[in-house]
């Protein structure tokens, strides 16, 4: 048995992390149980030695907890305002990285021996974007680069930006890419091997492919829909998984509930396999088993998990189940 963790938004009956077991046997999740109770805990990042460190919140304040591996809060950094949408562990530099999308913010924390953490440097980016979403900075991704620099995903104004971290936590901006106007760039995966990166833009629902350089260079080199040509209803584009072969990739649909499918071609581009279905409302977020062979989906307005067979070989999908409770889904992680 595997133990599968999911972050939660705790607006109805939800009361923070939920652990259950995952057979990678069969697919099947069993035995929900609260791991952590905390409010609104919508992402979760662990370190090598097994404690927690998620979106967190107390009274009218916002920000990060740190939880030890029974799920006991070790501490909070918080400040007034919404809390982080993001939470990354950087071992080698004992740091954590927090987004904050309400404030438009890259956050960087000091990890303790004990685990608990303590606020290193936080950025404010400026600017904004022509779509309604894009008044103001919306910083939705915080996560190293290959060659460990920190990237940044701002989807209010339509920038990658690149920053240099400090051995004590400082950030000083490298570089910034610019996404189409209006895409609003929400999460970015890079691949196993080559120098390319898949970037999600939840605006205009398409994942842009983009030539990594390195020292924080990223140069356009495609443009692809998650969306059905003839699709023409709401929709915003959340989670993107890669395999580990790097052979597929993932990108989850909010609107039209579904999961795109790709195969990832010689030069690191994309070619659509299949839009799967996910029979779940809002699918936030996803992820592979550690073997690879499952997908699991979580959906935050109908409260379910959907369990999906994976092909190695060829990528696709096939469902297994959808009828699994998680309250209000919207974080999958493996330890």
């Amino acid at each position: 048995m595997e133990t599968i963790y999911f972050g939660t938004y705790t607006r109805r009956t939800s009361q923070g992390v939920y652990q259950a077991d995952f057979n990678p046997e069969t697919g099947q999740l069993s035995n929900l149980q609260v791991f952590a109770q905390e409010p609104s805990p919508t992402y979760l990042a662990f370190d090598q030695k097994g404690r927690l460190y998620s979106v967190g919140a107390k009274d009218s304040q916002g920000g990060i907890a740190a939880f030890d591996q029974t799920g006991q809060l070790i501490n909070h950094v918080l400040a007034e305002g919404a809390p982080l949408c993001y939470v990354a562990v950087d071992e080698p530099r004992n740091l954590v990285y927090g987004a904050n999308y309400h404030k438009g913010q890259a956050l960087v924390y000091k990890r303790a021996e004990d685990g608990s953490l303590s606020l290193a440097d936080a950025v404010s980016h400026t600017g904004s974007g022509p779509h309604e979403n894009q008044a103001s900075p919306h910083v939705h991704f915080t996560d190293l680069t290959p060659d460990q620099y920190l990237v940044t995903c701002d989807l209010g104004t339509d920038q990658v930006v690149t920053y240099d971290v400090s051995a004590d936590g400082k950030l000083t901006a490298l570089a910034h890419y610019k996404s189409q106007s209006g895409a609003g760039p929400r999460h970015l995966a890079f691949h196993p091997h080559y120098k390319i990166a898949y970037l999600i833009c939840e605006l205009n629902s398409t994942i842009e492919v983009l030539i990594y350089d390195g020292i924080g260079e990223f140069e356009h080199l495609q443009t692809i829909s998650t969306l059905p040509s003839d699709y023409t209803g709401f929709n915003g584009t959340a989670a993107i998984r890669l395999s580990k072969d790097g052979k597929f990739l993932y990108g989850s649909n909010r609107g039209h509930d579904s999961i795109a499918v790709y195969e990832i071609l010689s030069d690191g581009s994309l070619s659509l396999l299949e839009i799967v279905p996910t029979n779940g409302k809002n699918p936030r977020d996803f992820n592979l088993s550690p073997d690879q062979n499952h997908l699991i989906a979580v959906h935050q307005d109908s409260d379910n998990a959907t369990v999906f067979a994976r092909d190695v070989k060829t990528g696709h999908l096939t469902e297994l189940s959808h009828d699994f409770t998680i309250p209000e889904g919207v974080c999958v992680t493996f330890q």
